[in-house]
């Protein structure tokens, strides 16, 4: 049987990559259509819509009914991001791409690793093949060679290169078809790949969480005033070199979970908002940061962030003698309160041309305007979809798992380092109250689903440089241990 598994995991792993479905695009839309038609063992299938974007996009849901109700859940993403960075190679092709890339490789030398890793054999190109369709095909592949009672549902998720839309819709149809099938859900594995530019050893893994996101934002309102005289004013760009000093790489952020860190803060965006070049000093600045959470809940990280500012105001009173006042966004909303119901907002708001951030961004603007207070001030606050951290709470559970991978060298970690589709799903830490009050484009942007709460882990492909032209599957793995080590977890949870 595992033979034939594996030709199967590997000839699903092909013709999925060679459906283009970059995000936004009409072959994300198409994509679902073309794997309702290749999907066989399942009992019921149907496809359920995901709101906006240009195309009509769907995700897609897939049964496979057990004399069980005892419920496993796989699922992954189907959209890739673009193919730009792949010039004329044939980004979708992985057999016509395979030479056409180490032939470019031996031309300009220019990645040595990737190049041995071509000519090994053992690592196939292509876009999305490792993130994360060789993930979706093993999934698939488990399921129609499953054999025993435990009932099995896959869903392909849209949209989660952006902005989790497939994920947050699939979140309520979840509950859906559970009350509608009579499920009970064991666990929820997600098909999500690991990169490792070693041996593999750290990415043939299941993770037993999945790392938080929160978007820290901050509109910084100076005082203008000619650059010849600054000692009358106060300059948004000064106040926010200073905030920007005390958050970069600030290690207070940081959580550790055995020998697994999260990133420290970094500064994604930091620019004045002068139009054009005058002799006047920078009235506004906008900023935002990426800081990873494991257990820290989006009000500790807001609390931080205004802790760390302030220090940065007393430095910069300490300079200027000037007092900066410091709010959260919820603080500014509270001092303003009609904004909700500006049309001008709720316009920006909902525009689906600009991202998040810069919406964010505009309709903090505009709430700092209609509030009637005057600068130098600074507003924290957040600019994004939130992706809380998930961790699975079963102990005995994580050790059956454990017990189930041992013979296969399937490894452990806690967390899954990149943020995932796992955050909507699986058991979170902490709530949303103070984010959604501290996000300016809450509700009006972006819906958050109710979270289900369900046990959840990581268990896909490794390779290496994924969102990168030189994006590689490890294919051995891919194809033979990981479709055994998907029915090993289904036989050990359910």
């Amino acid at each position: 049987m595992s033979g034939k598994m594996s030709v199967r995991a590997r000839e699903l792993a092909l013709k999925f990559t060679s459906w283009p479905s970059v995000t936004g695009t009409a072959g994300e839309a198409e994509f679902p259509l073309r794997l309702k038609e290749e999907l066989r063992g399942f009992d019921h299938i149907w496809l359920s819509p995901v709101s906006g974007g240009s195309y009509p996009r769907q995700n897609l849901f897939a049964l496979k009914r057990g004399k069980s109700t005892s419920t496993i859940v796989l699922t992954g993403h189907f959209d890739v991001v673009s193919v730009d960075d792949y010039g004329q190679l044939p980004a979708f092709d992985v057999e016509a791409l395979l030479p056409a890339t180490i032939a470019r490789l031996k031309m300009t030398g220019e990645n040595p690793l990737a190049l041995m890793d071509f000519e090994s054999g053992e690592f196939l190109p292509g876009r999305g093949l490792l993130d994360m369709k060789a993930g979706l095909a093993a999934g698939l592949a488990a399921i129609e060679f499953y054999q025993g009672e435990a009932t099995l549902l896959f869903i392909a998720v849209a949209d989660e290169e952006n902005r989790s839309a497939g994920a947050r819709a699939a979140v309520p149809r979840l509950f859906e078809t559970a009350k509608k099938h009579e499920l009970d859900i064991k666990l929820i594995i997600n098909l999500d790949a690991i990169s490792d530019q070693g041996d593999g050893a750290k990415a043939k893994v299941v993770t037993y969480g999945s790392i938080g996101k929160q978007l820290l934002t901050a509109l910084i309102i100076g005082k203008e005033t000619h650059a010849g005289y600054p000692q009358d004013g106060v300059n948004a760009a000064y106040i926010a070199a200073e905030l920007i000093s005390s958050l970069e790489g600030n290690s207070a952020f940081v959580e550790t979970s055995g020998e697994e860190k999260t990133a420290s803060p970094t500064a994604l965006c930091a620019k004045d908002l002068k139009q054009g070049y005058n002799v006047t000093t920078p009235n506004a600045f906008w900023a935002y940061w990426n800081t990873m959470q494991y257990e820290r809940s989006g009000a500790e990280v807001l609390a931080l962030a205004v802790a760390f500012a302030s220090e940065a105001l007393a430095r910069v009173k300490a300079r200027t003698g000037r007092d900066v006042r410091l709010m959260t966004f919820s603080e500014l909303a509270a001092a303003t309160p009609t904004w909700q119901k500006d049309p001008a907002i709720n316009k920006i708001a909902s525009d689906d041309t600009v991202d998040l951030p810069e919406r964010a961004k505009r309709v903090t603007e505009l709430v700092w305007q209609k509030s009637g207070l005057a600068g130098p001030s600074i507003i924290l606050g957040f600019g994004s979809i939130p992706y809380l951290a998930v961790a699975l709470k079963d102990k005995s559970k994580r050790q059956a798992i454990e017990a189930a991978m041992k013979p296969l060298g399937v490894g452990a970690l806690n967390y899954f380092a990149g943020i995932s589709d796992m955050s909507f799903f699986g058991e979170a830490t902490g709530d949303l109250a103070t984010v959604a009050a501290n996000t300016p484009i809450w509700g009006s942007s972006f819906a958050m689903p109710e979270a289900p709460g369900l046990p959840a882990i990581n268990l896909g492909p490794w390779g290496r440089d994924y969102h990168h032209w030189l994006e590689r599957l490890h294919a051995p793995y891919a194809f033979e241990i990981l479709p055994k080590a998907l029915l090993a977890v289904i036989e050990a949870v359910a």
